[in-house]
């Protein structure tokens, strides 16, 4: 069973971190690029998850990286009852950088019809309920939550309250994704220090899993900005730093 998790965010560097990661030489991670175990196939049962991670090693931390649990309203309450000591590592980018970039993959993998105004106008109307009913239905799966939760999603300190409510601060490492990419090997040793493991020096560091998009225009950005404003202050505050978002 795997001694960590990445939880997210989505479209914040969670594929290229846990590749670096898998450089080490007592990491393991599932060969499957994102799990969704907690997420998606919960009601699969631990076998199922236990099969994920084939020709366990027992001197190996195992891990996977799935960035829908950090956003789904019930994955923190399932990982805690079932690993109540899991690691868990979350990155996360600037809100409106992340909003942009999950707009064109879902309109990359045909999953968004909308321009980027309706479809930011009609997310409250898509979202309405349904963080409820994945908390009360297990089995319930939501197309809305997962595929087309632009902002919402960016609002981190809600998500954050969800996790910490489970689980001790120190049990969860945060980190700005940017630092991610313009900082590799001393982020890389700070989620091994996280883990209790020796540093890995290492010489490349590809970024993985970055999408391509044409320009938004500077009123729809400057419109994200002034929303997520209030949220990302509150979210500094709770972390005592600001990145400047």
């Amino acid at each position: 069973m795997p001694d960590f998790l990445i939880i997210g965010a989505q479209k914040s560097g969670t594929t290229s971190a846990l590749h670096y990661l898998s450089q080490h030489p007592q990491i393991q991670v599932a060969p499957q690029k994102e799990v969704h175990y907690f997420d998606l196939n919960y009601h699969q049962g631990l076998s199922w998850y236990q099969q994920q991670f084939p020709n366990p090693t027992p001197a190996i931390l195992k891990g996977e990286a799935s960035p829908y649990y950090i956003f789904h309203p019930d994955v923190p309450r399932r990982v805690a009852t079932d690993f109540p000591h899991m690691k868990l590592i979350a990155l996360l980018r600037n809100p409106v950088e992340r909003a942009i970039s999950h707009y064109h993959h879902a309109i990359k993998q045909g999953l968004e019809t909308l321009p980027l105004e309706d479809a930011i106008a009609q997310e409250p109307i898509r979202l309405a309920g349904e963080a409820q009913k994945l908390q009360d239905n297990p089995n319930y799966h939501s197309y809305a939550y997962q595929h087309h939760s632009y902002l919402t999603r960016g609002y981190y300190l809600q998500q954050l309250q969800c996790w910490w409510a489970h689980f001790p601060k120190p049990q969860l490492l945060i980190l700005h994704s940017a630092d991610l990419y313009q900082q590799p090997q001393a982020t890389l040793n700070r989620m091994l220090t996280f883990l209790n493991l020796p540093e890995l020096p290492l010489t490349d560091f590809p970024t993985l899993n970055s999408g391509n998009y044409s320009h938004v225009s500077e009123s729809i950005q400057q419109q994200l900005r002034e929303r997520f404003r209030p949220h990302n202050q509150r979210l500094f505050a709770a972390l005592n730093q600001n990145w400047g978002w």
